[in-house]
Parts: C-alpha cells; structure tokens; sequence
C-alpha cells in the first residue's frame, strides 16, 4: 500500500505520527471507451466554452456560479490563505461510546501507521481506545477541507473512518410517514417470526458479487477465444400470494426449509410454497404405490391358500374331537 498523507494524530500534549492508507479498495471492472468500428480510444478536449480555445491544466480555475449567469472565480492563491491545505493534524475532539455514532455518517476509511518512534504512543493510544470501548471523535483535513471523523480500532490498527457533516444529511420527506397506517397484531407476530426464522450471525465472506464474477468470466472467454457458457439458470419463484399473511406465511416456510427445520403444523393452511412441494411430492407417492401393488397382488393370491389349508385342517380338528370321548371311557374302565 501507498500512504496518501502524512500527519500526526493530537492526543492532549501528546502527538503521534502517523502515515494515512486507504482501507477501502473497489472491486468495479472499468472500461475505457472505445471506438466500436476501430478500438480506437476516445479522448476528450478541455475546450472554453466562450472562446472555443483548448484549455491546458495551467489555465484552469474554479469557479462557484453564484446564480443569473455570474460566476466567482478562485484561483489557488486563493485556496493557498486558507489554513486548512497545510494543516497535517488529526485532533482528538472527544471520546463517545460507538452505538451513538449514526452509521449513516460513515464516509470512507483509512488506516493509520505510526510514523518512525511514534510507535510506542500510538500502541498506548490504541490500547486505551479498546478498553475504553469507545471511539474518538476528532477533526482532520484531508484533500483541502475540514472533515469530522472517528478513530477505532480495527484487527490491531487504529482506524480512520471520515463522516459526513450532519446538514449533509437528507431528511426523509415521503407521503406515506404522513398516512395513519395500521399493522395488525397477527401480520406484526408473523413478520418477527420471520426474523427470527433468519437470524444469524454476519459472515461478509459468505457473500460474494455474482455479477463481477460472470463479467469478468466473459471478458476472459473473449481474450482466449472461446464461448462464454451460460448459467444455469434459478428455479423460478413461486407465485406471490394474495395478501400479506399468506406471503408472511409462506416466507417463514421456506426460510425454516432452508434451515432443514420441519414445516409448521399440520393444522396450518396450505401456502404456495407448501402447495408446489405437495405437488413435486405427489409424484413419487404415486410411484411408490405403483411399487407396492405387486406386492398387495402376491398377499391376496396367498389368502385363498390360507383358507384352503384351514378346511383341510377342519376334518382333522373333527376327528380329533371324536377320540376325546373314547379316551375319556378309557380312563372310566381303568379306573
């Protein structure tokens, strides 16, 4: 990594050197724009709009239109007075625990190294900062202007998170926060099951950009020449159902399916996602009973044998009740 400024951190009486880097990097495939005939590059020309002229950097100023077509033109003289474009200094305002920072304010993010011997007050620093389980609140000016910003700590390093000012902030202005809208109790109690049915704990690298992946997949087919295969392609959702509840419902099934959690009772009313699975299931029951008939066909054949082997036995039950008589008159003339 480059470092991209310079400074030293204030921490009361005490200054801690230390080197900026980006924490950040984006991942975006960029493209430069080209003719479609050629490949040729397109390039633009910095022109005057009054005169027509090219304008080369030298001769370029800022300007701020201040309305009606007139225009305040600063130069870097002007820019030079101020005293925030030499100022190298991060102070440390205050420290406040991080749950009252609105992660709205959050800008860009920067990692900070401490500078030659700074390294002893800058491990202090950091220490501190974590068993206090608070962040510091401090100001620094970073590409010519004044920025609020945080330092944390992040994996052992102290880390710069710059923020936007609080006017920089849009308020919310929608017509529906004006509507006296009511959530029932029973779509409020389902809603929180689902929540709860996807709870989990946060794993960023679960999570990658399916898009990035398959643009650059095309770009590497182009350069070696061969066809891009296609995706396959996701199975279709079901169809959305007709009011809040059943879609409610039918959320908190599939998040529980997917979880491999069994399906909610019995009693419950069929939902779209539950009525497709019956369907994929129906199927393959009627398979299995197809597979079972042969077996039932063999069971019945056996009956009549069953009832055959019991007459034949009848005869011999008979003669057997017969004898017991005699031997009975036996046992008398014995005795």
């Amino acid at each position: 990594m480059r470092a991209i400024w310079k400074g030293a951190v204030s921490f009361g009486l005490v200054s801690i050197g230390v080197k900026v880097y980006s924490a950040t990097e984006e991942k975006d495939i960029r493209f430069h724009q080209v003719h479609r005939e050629d490949g040729g590059r397109i390039r633009y020309k910095r022109t005057c709009s009054v005169c027509g002229e090219e304008v080369t950097y030298d001769d370029i100023a800022k300007g701020y239109d201040i309305g009606g077509g007139e225009m305040v033109i600063l130069t870097d003289e002007d820019f030079a007075d101020l005293p925030l474009s030499t100022s190298h200094a991060i102070d440390v305002l205050e420290f406040v625990p991080a749950e009252q920072v609105d992660p709205i304010l959050y800008n860009k993010a920067y990692f900070l190294e401490p500078e030659g011997s700074a390294t002893k007050p800058y491990v202090l620093l950091r220490d501190a900062l974590s068993d206090s389980e608070r962040v510091a609140i401090v100001k620094v000016a970073l590409r010519q202007r004044e920025q609020l910003a945080t330092l944390r700590v992040r994996e052992g390093v102290l880390l710069l998170n710059t923020m936007l000012w609080p006017d920089e902030i849009r308020r919310p202005d929608f017509g529906f926060l004006d509507e006296d809208l009511r959530v029932r109790p029973p779509e409020l109690a389902m809603a929180s099951s689902l929540i709860d049915s996807m709870a989990g704990e946060f794993e960023p690298d679960a999570f990658t950009d399916d898009y990035r992946a398959a643009l650059q997949e095309v770009i590497d087919a182009k350069v070696e020449g061969r066809e891009v295969v296609q995706p396959e392609e996701e199975e279709a959702a079901p169809a959305a159902a007709v009011d809040l509840m059943a879609a409610l419902k039918a959320s908190v099934e599939r998040a529980r399916a997917a979880r491999g959690e069994a399906p909610s009772g019995g009693g419950a009313e069929p939902t779209p996602i539950s009525s497709a699975r019956s369907a994929k299931k129906a199927p393959a029951r009627k398979a299995a009973e197809k597979k079972a008939e042969p077996a039932k066909k063999t069971a019945a054949k056996k009956t009549p044998a069953k009832k055959a082997a019991e007459k034949k036995a009848e005869p011999a039950k008979k003669t057997a009740a017969k004898k017991a008589p005699a031997k009975k008159t036996a046992a008398k003339k014995s005795a």
